[in-house]
């Protein structure tokens, strides 16, 4: 137990000087980090400012440890999910599943002839012209309308009405199971969003059955997050329909002709809409990139789209059968712009504009890159958090995390003297290797962080004064300075693992099935006790070796 070889000697001290250092950064203030910012360069959110004096070393050489919205303030937002949008999505799928249905698999021979898709708020209906197919629509649809196959749950509802009408209605079960993974998907898609704004260890969490938290630090201007949360990017190409099969009043009236609807122009405040085909011919989800660029011919800032295999074969299809026709480019529900194809466009690639500024267009194409939220969100409560809060928070922490140590280190020096101020040293060693692995793996330190560091400052002593007590009874025993120590590290040790093995699995168990703060409180926990055991036993039991060596005391006190 006290043979150290040279190599693990140099071993143990390059891990604690490398744990060390990498903690200097976090207990720098931050503004010596800053780069130089001019006055060309300056804008509202960074306005002009001169380099701090170690502005020079790259910010991945620099690791921090991450301050939480207690701490560090920033924006605390909910979010809430249109029902009714979702019920109307699940009636868009359903009106594309059912036309699918009815072409065969052999070509038009297999071909079910139906009349138009009329659509209420929670059912589509149409007519079969020949009525003695009715069993045979019916086996088609079964397949989309079954959700879990063990339960035998029906996610729609199929009646049959007037001998030749099909009715299909979704059920209280369908539309909540839809809800519940189209929450699931609207949070992974805001956590790629806000990741995109650069923001540092946001919290994204469900609340309920519909409702999304989001808890940006460090955010004080919460708009350009409500700005790209707020859009659903909802991307669909659409053909015009025909001014010539329709009645232009009775379409300004709201009465388009059937498959067709009224859609209103993106920020124009004439009134002025297209009537469109409800068929969406190319969506969002057969995108591949999305990005801001500029428009070659007059500089504007334009949003560059570029379709996967399946997307541009249709893309190239549609555009190629529908020469001398306008193609309808819609976001959220709204008409961007709606452009003549003059040619087929084989590339699979467009171009988005409509009088976008490079902010909004990059908004835009981050929100199309990082997918189309599958419900519409809407912002129901909004909070900015006061970074004076958290400093106050921070000064409190720091005064009891200051005061616990000197507690700790009195107690430790009056109780075991020489071994005493070892056990101070890894103590305060233990301080630097907390902050420095924070830092490494970029955790967040919130309250309850706080909590569990001083916490793990009082515990991490509870190893050495294992170790000093068994020596102590060791040598009472009678045993020589040698032997005392040797057996002292030895059997303490086993009780040592044993016991934080089992802290360790708590606080596993808190970070998985926690969220937020208490996640906080478990990973500052995990980690103050790897590095307690390691200073405590390993780095301790080393300054006790090479005393040992050096002086070859025939007694101690302790």
């Amino acid at each position: 137990m006290l043979d150290f070889p040279r190599w693990k000697t140099f071993g143990i001290l390059a891990l604690t000087i490398l744990g060390c250092l990498l903690a200097i950064p976090s207990l720098i203030p931050e503004r010596y980090f800053q780069p130089l910012i001019t006055a060309s360069e300056a804008t509202a959110q960074a306005p002009a400012q001169e380099a701090g004096p170690l502005a020079f070393i790259p910010e991945g050489l620099r690791p921090r440890v991450n301050l939480g919205l207690d701490l560090a303030g920033g924006s605390h937002i909910m979010l809430q999910a249109d029902i009714a949008d979702v019920r109307t999505q699940r009636l868009q799928v359903m009106e594309r599943n059912i036309r699918t249905a009815m072409r065969g698999e052999r070509g038009s021979e297999d071909d079910i002839s139906i009349g138009a898709i009329s659509r209420t708020s929670n059912s589509l209906s149409f007519l079969l012209r020949d009525p003695t197919k009715i069993d045979e629509v019916r086996e088609r649809l079964n397949a989309f309308t079954t959700g879990d196959v063990q339960t035998g749950q029906r996610t729609w509802d199929i009646e049959v009405r007037d001998s030749n009408r099909m009715v299909m209605t979704q059920t209280a079960t369908g539309l909540r199971t839809f809800v519940t993974e189209a929450m699931v998907g609207a949070r992974d898609v805001v956590a790629r969003r806000v990741d995109a704004l650069g923001t540092r260890e946001p919290t994204i969490v469900l609340e309920g059955d519909d409702r999304i938290v989001v808890q940006v630090p460090g955010l004080q201007d919460p708009e350009e997050l409500k700005d790209l949360l707020g859009q659903t990017a909802r991307l669909e190409f659409r053909m015009v329909t025909d001014p010539g099969s329709y009645d232009p009043a009775e379409a300004a009236a709201g009465r388009p002709p059937v498959g067709s609807e009224v859609v209103p122009y993106a920020n124009r405040q004439d009134g002025s809409f297209e009537v469109v085909s409800r068929q969406v011919m190319i969506s969002g989800d057969q995108l591949e990139n999305a990005q801001q660029t500029f428009d070659q011919q007059d500089g504007s800032p334009v949003v560059s789209i570029s379709f996967n295999a399946a997307g541009a074969a249709t893309f190239a299809r549609v555009t190629r059968e529908g020469v001398g026709r306008r193609f309808a480019m819609l976001i959220d529900g709204e008409v961007l712009s709606a452009p003549v194809i003059n040619e087929p466009i084989p590339s699979g690639t467009a171009q988005i504009g409509g009088g976008f500024t490079t902010e909004t267009a990059n908004s835009l194409a981050i929100a199309l890159k990082s997918g189309a939220l599958p419900v519409k969100l809407t912002v129901v409560e909004e909070r900015t958090v006061s970074p004076e809060l958290g400093a106050d928070s921070i000064r409190a922490g720091i005064i009891a995390a200051t005061v616990a140590t000197l507690l700790t280190l009195g107690f430790m020096l009056a109780a075991y003297g020489r071994f005493g101020v070892y056990a101070n040293i890894a103590l305060v060693v233990n301080i630097f290797l907390i902050i420095g692995l924070m830092a490494l793996f970029g955790s967040t330190l919130t309250l309850p962080g706080i909590a569990g560091f001083v916490l793990t400052i009082g515990a991490a002593v509870d190893a050495n004064v294992l170790i000093n007590e068994r020596i102590r009874e060791e040598l009472r025993n009678g045993r020589k300075v040698i032997a005392a120590i040797e057996n002292g590290y030895t059997e303490a040790s086993r009780a040592i693992f044993d016991a934080n093995i089992t802290n360790v699995i708590a606080a596993t168990l808190m970070f998985v099935f926690g969220s937020g703060p208490i996640k906080g409180f478990a990973v500052v926990l995990t980690i103050g006790i790897i590095t307690s055991v390691f200073t405590a036993v390993t780095l301790t039991r080393l300054f006790v070796a090479h005393w040992l060596r050096k002086a070859r005391p025939s007694s101690i006190t302790i």
